[in-house]
């Protein structure tokens, strides 16, 4: 049974992204597409999926641990359950994670991912990221998913950076790797600190023995406690999908936007009531960037003046300028076609570059601070650039249904080396009930709030360094060798994945050009 419902989701799932695709370009009115590009369409999101599908079975095994070891639920049906929430979270969730990942990548790679380029930057990435998390998972290690698509992408641009060191292109903007760097890094700290004062205040307060026993054989916990684990592993799931698995979801609109620009550049959906409010919006933006410029005029090519503040974050007399001339250029060709649903397939992949690239400019300019706005000002400002967010930067939902499944379906395979990882050699005893409900309670805390401030979490690091916090608060000792493994793990992720990627970039760089 279980067989036949993973290949009947697997069908539906595939038949459903066929079909959505084929929607979506006739709806647009591309026109014939190339069946090379339908072939390097199909491969791409293939690669994806399977980046989605492997990260479901490498991670997801952690939802499940504490309730297989406590057994609160027997490992098939703890495994379609978390299966079914990690579904519902990637569903839910609001893409704020996806782009941020993205934004990480040299903007130019960005702007030209509709070249044989961009094609070699998707295809290293993930390509690099699904080899580093199926040599962990076959060796029974917890090494996060997060940690190696973060380094598969600093691998890509600073291969950029090296291979065009002669045309001044950027590699990783650092100043968001920095961010995203230290919500990897400090969020296990804070999930070995925090489930250890947990399981301390449990002690303390909450005077029930059975909640500090191990599990007794095959029998499963007291009833009540048994509703908590299972609430903690289906809180862990969910979350772990909505923060998870927008890192796949970002990665396919790339490689939607590269094939078929028409159809995916830019959001066509948005309602005609939006584009008064954003022609608007554009122009105040202008007027703003204008009246801050100290009346120098804008430089010939306000393009290229923007593309390089967004590359070097170096402020100079005719940024300003720039960015309020590609900003009113944006209102006018919004204005001149009436919608974005009319722009001409000639100019979309042009329009969305434009949008693109004043809304990286706005907020590299919001975050160095370095211009003194007026309140009303920054409001018109950042009102403009969630109106170009909106614009560019949008998910369709079945992109979200089909990563929904590959997640979904990477849950109910693979889990058991893992999850025998996390609840037999992290501590030296039994893991016991209120230890895997404070780890999880936890986990499922601390993504969430990664997941509402657009920043990636590894499910894995805070969850395993919550159940070591548990063990070392409740006096159990810890199995050294495991951790070990773990840090080594840990510590070799970025600069292997940095490695495997850039390599993989400089090769699939010369196939397709």
């Amino acid at each position: 049974m279980g067989l036949i419902v993973f290949v009947g989701l697997l069908i539906v799932g595939v038949v459903f992204a066929a079909f959505s695709v084929s929607s979506d370009i006739a709806a647009s009115h591309t026109g014939t597409v190339a069946i090379g590009a339908y072939f390097l369409l199909g491969l791409a999101l293939l690669i994806a999926l399977g980046f989605e599908f492997v990260n479901g079975f490498h991670d997801t095994a952690n939802a499940v641990a504490t309730v297989i070891y406590t057994n609160a639920l027997p490992p098939t049906v703890a495994v379609l359950w978390s299966g079914l929430w990690n579904f519902l979270g990637v569903l839910v969730s609001s893409g704020a994670v996806a782009f941020g990942i993205i934004s990480l990548l040299p903007v130019e790679l960005i702007l030209q991912v509709s070249g044989g380029t961009g094609f070699a930057m998707v295809f290293a990435l993930l390509i690099a990221a699904i080899i580093w998390n199926l040599g962990t998972w076959w060796l029974g290690l917890p090494s996060s998913s997060s940690h190696t698509l973060i380094g598969s992408i600093i691998g890509v641009g600073l291969a950029n950076q090296l291979m065009r060191l002669s045309s001044g292109t950027s590699g990783v903007d650092w100043g968001k790797a920095k961010d995203i760097g230290s919500s990897l890094l400090l969020s296990p700290l804070l999930g070995f600190a925090c489930a250890a004062i947990l399981m301390v205040v449990l002690k303390t307060l909450v005077k029930a023995p059975a909640l500090y026993k191990e599990p007794v054989g095959n029998k499963p916990p007291p009833l009540l406690i048994r509703g908590l684990l299972v609430l903690t592993c289906t809180l862990v799931s969910f979350f772990h999908g909505s923060n998870d698995g927008q890192k796949g979801m970002g990665l396919i609109m790339l490689i939607l936007i590269g094939t078929v620009p028409t159809a995916y550049a830019l959001n066509r959906a948005m309602p005609q009531t939006e584009v008064a409010h954003f022609i608007a919006i554009a122009h105040q933006a202008d007027a703003a960037l204008i009246a801050s410029g100290h009346g120098v005029a804008a430089p010939a090519d306000a393009r290229g003046a923007v593309t390089a503040y967004v590359q070097s974050h170096t402020l100079t007399p005719t940024t300003l300028p720039a960015i309020a001339a590609l900003s009113a250029s944006i209102g006018d060709q919004v204005q001149r076609y009436g919608n974005l649903a009319a722009v001409p397939a000639g100019s979309t992949a042009n329009v969305r570059n434009d949008m693109y690239l004043a809304s990286e400019a706005l907020r590299v300019l919001d975050k160095s601070r370095t211009v003194p706005f007026s309140d009303a000002q920054a409001a018109s400002l950042k009102d403009f650039r969630k109106s170009l967010d909106a614009s560019t930067k949008f998910i369709p939902n079945w992109v979200k249904v089909t990563v929904a499944i590959a997640l979904g379906l990477g849950t109910m395979v693979g889990w058991k080396r893992i999850v025998i990882t996390v609840g037999e050699k992290i501590g030296k005893t039994h893991l016991t009930y209120a230890q895997g409900a404070s780890a999880e309670i936890v986990a499922a805390a601390m993504i969430g709030a990664a997941d509402g401030f657009g920043l990636p979490v590894s499910t894995t690091h805070v969850l395993s360094s919550g159940v070591a916090g548990t063990m070392t608060a409740n006096g159990s000792g810890l199995q050294w060798g495991t951790l070990r493994n773990m840090l080594t793990a840990w510590v070799l992720t970025l600069p292997v994945s940095i490695l495997l990627s850039g390599t993989l970039f400089f090769v699939f760089s010369r196939v397709f050009g």
